[in-house]
């Protein structure tokens, strides 16, 4: 699996992800259980942001001193492009975290704490789903075709089913969950597990923790594929990969507040997977440049956003009608 990095940036880059980490528990430790306010997801997101973009610009840095200043503007347009598809893709699974805590109650004090356990195992997941893609790719290129058909497909599919509400009842992974785990009814503190009749069981909060985690599976799944029509180089799939999930439990508090608002997000995002995935499929025919994928990304997250903006009003009252 050939890189363009220097084995001296993938020592700084887990430094900072262990580093990251470290803080975040440390904090999340000192705070205690505790509800998350807009005020505290946006500061932290804009750092999380903040460390994404300063770690682009070192490896712009890095590039640029062995290979020159135009493949490392390249490359780094690469880490941004990828990073933004992540991020977006990372808000639709946000989306399915909410409606879990409300399905399940989870109070907003608890929440904090399972994102924080879903974020390290969704990094541990990735890295080793992206590697054996990378490891595929390169012995298959042929597997690049179902990629992307695969994220044409999906993309159809999300559109399909935008706007429409999820039955998290009738989800086989919480059918199959119950039947393994003996579940409380009663969430106890942050605990896992309780004795209830002198018989072990799970509590909500371990039920809500593995659905998350299952969650991250099949969103892994779509979000991948898509990162690998930007660039192949395993780096940066996975360096834009982490830092897009690093910012995730900062960004669900953010959005929760304002989820409504952006109620046309899926479709937008169906979009940008359909147009992902039509570019691995062209990848031997037609290499759409990367300037050109960001600038379709950005477009496309804008433009639904502001229509999203702009129609909320309108359905609101429309609602209130009748």
């Amino acid at each position: 699996m050939d890189t363009i990095a220097p084995l001296w940036l993938w020592a700084v880059f887990i430094a900072i992800v262990i580093a990251a980490l470290f803080v975040d528990f440390v904090v999340l430790k000192k705070q205690g259980a505790h509800e998350v306010g807009v005020k505290e997801a946006l500061n932290w997101s804009l750092v999380w942001v903040a460390l994404s973009f300063a770690f682009n610009g070192l490896f712009w840095w890095a590039i640029q001193q062995d290979h020159g200043t135009a493949l490392a503007n390249t490359k780094a347009m690469e880490f941004l492009t990828g990073y933004l598809i992540e991020k977006s893709l990372a808000v639709d699974n946000i989306f399915v975290f909410l409606m879990i805590f409300t399905y399940f109650a989870v109070p907003p004090a608890f929440q904090k704490r399972v994102l924080m356990i879903g974020i390290i195992g969704a990094i541990v997941l990735r890295t080793i789903m992206i590697l054996v893609g990378a490891w595929m790719i390169q012995h298959f290129h042929w597997i690049l075709y179902v990629f992307g058909a695969f994220l044409v497909l999906t993309g159809i599919k999300m559109w399909w089913a935008a706007g429409q509400e999820p039955d998290l009842e009738s989800n086989p992974a919480l059918k199959l969950l119950r039947r393994i785990m003996p579940v409380s009814k009663n969430f106890d503190g942050e605990k896992f597990w309780i004795v209830e009749n002198g018989k072990k069981v799970a509590t909500p909060l371990l039920l809500v923790i593995a659905l998350v985690g299952l969650t991250d599976v099949i969103f892994a799944v779509d979000s991948i594929p898509a990162i690998f029509a930007i660039t192949m180089d395993p780096f940066i799939v996975l360096t834009s990969n982490v830092f897009a999930i690093l910012g995730l439990r900062a960004m669900y508090f953010l959005l929760a507040a304002v989820a409504s608002k952006f109620h046309l997000l899926s479709y937008g995002l169906s979009v940008i997977l359909v147009f992902i995935g039509t570019k691995m499929i062209l990848i031997d025919i037609y290499k759409i440049p990367v300037a050109v994928s960001l600038g379709v990304v950005v477009g496309i997250l804008a433009v639904t956003m502001l229509l999203s903006v702009k129609t909320a009003p309108k359905i609101a009252s429309d609602r209130s009608e009748s």
